[in-house]
């Protein structure tokens, strides 16, 4: 459609949460925000029965979706269902995430997201390489015997010409002197996490460039009284972005809270660390030679061990409503526009405003995806 009005669902944009309103798109792209009885001829409605419109999730840490592991298929196809498996869920754009793994995976991984974009996939963001630069003292279910050292060949493997954004997730305090801020300049987003970093170490590494912290409070040194630890430095830090995994077992929801009172709502951003089982009807899956099994909205390996989500960014978000205890225009915050703005793409989308896409979900009463839209076409 080239010009759509979409009425009967209330708004939530980055001055609140209005009612009465029509969202006007026309070629792709926000228009305008107009009273429904302004909208005339030469629109076409769209009719949402209630609930809320929204932009569309941005989720920068997606592992799997619909079945398939993105290590087991480092390809176009396996990037493109994954994407597709979360888009039912209103995620109009991932990073799939490959978990440390050999060199040659890193490498295939990136060309199946380069191509995976050039096909035109816009729902598909770039990648995330998450390890294998890992501190083994933190590496939770990600495989020993794959994590290696950030030496010059990685940075360069990293640092490597391709369509799309590039973050790597790596323990700073084992990331050789001036390793992060050339990958920074090179353009990668560099995430601390899966490290036992000091207080000081992770400054140190801020100060070199560190984006963000890759699911805070999992996998990383604690915030105590005599030593503040990575968690400590990230909660004080003020131009950095924290992502959460929000489902009250990763985290407790007071421990969420408090991280939300010391950073803000601009401080944060909701992650799902998504495995294969979302958007699919298996219970459980392999990686490497470890069964993982879903319960509820978390994955474990038998003894335990959390191994991501069971998580869809719908379901985060319904959680950071109840968990959080924030309104819906925030909770749209960490789930669109801060991960949109880490990532650079604040000017094209995560947010209902004129000139950014029409990436768009409908959200019922219950907060339950109803529709979603990609450059204002109907893909659910």
């Amino acid at each position: 459609m080239s010009a759509a009005a979409f009425v009967g669902a209330d708004l939530v944009t980055p001055i609140g949460t209005v009612g009465g309103q029509a969202l006007l798109v026309r070629d792709g792209r926000i228009a305008g925000i107009a009273p429904r009885e302004d909208v005339g001829v030469g629109w076409d409605l769209v009719e949402l029965a209630g609930g809320v419109l929204l932009p569309g999730f941005v989720d920068v840490q997606v592992n799997g979706g619909g079945g398939v592991l993105f290590n087991d298929r480092p390809t176009a196809d396996g990037a493109l269902a994954i994407a597709a498996a979360h888009l039912r869920f209103g995620s109009t754009g991932v990073m799939p995430t490959l978990i440390s793994d050999d060199p040659e995976k890193i490498d295939r991984a990136i060309d199946a997201v380069e191509e995976a974009i050039s096909r035109g996939a816009r729902n598909v963001l770039g990648v995330h390489i998450e390890g294998p630069y890992l501190n083994p003292g933190k590496r939770g279910i990600h495989d020993a015997r794959k994590i290696s050292s950030l030496d010059d060949a990685a940075v360069q493997r990293l640092m490597r010409p391709g369509l799309g954004k590039r973050m790597v997730t790596l323990a700073p305090e084992l990331a050789p002197a001036g390793a992060i801020a050339e990958l920074t300049r090179a353009g990668v987003l560099v995430c601390a996490g899966h490290s036992m970093a000091t207080y000081e170490q992770a400054r140190d590494a801020l100060a070199e460039g560190v984006a963000g912290f890759t699911h805070l409070f999992n996998a990383m040194t604690q915030l105590g009284s005599r030593e503040p630890g990575m968690v400590g430095a990230a909660l004080e830090d003020r131009g950095s972005l924290c992502g959460l995994i929000v489902d009250g077992e990763h985290v407790h929801p007071a421990t969420l809270r408090v991280a939300l009172a010391a950073r803000g709502a601009e401080g944060l951003m909701l992650v799902t660390d998504a495995m294969p089982t979302v958007g699919s009807a298996q219970a459980s899956f392999q990686l490497g030679e470890i069964e993982i099994e879903a319960q509820g909205e978390v994955c474990r390996a038998p003894d335990g061990t959390l191994a991501g989500s069971n998580l869809s960014m719908a379901a985060a978000f319904r959680n950071a409503v109840s968990m959080l205890r924030v309104d819906l225009g925030e909770a749209s915050r960490l789930a669109s526009g801060n991960p949109a703005r880490f990532l650079g793409l604040d000017v094209e989308r995560g947010r209902l405003q004129p000139g950014l896409a029409a990436d768009l979900v409908h959200l019922d009463g219950a907060l339950q995806p109803r529709g979603v839209w990609l450059a204002g076409e109907p893909v659910i």
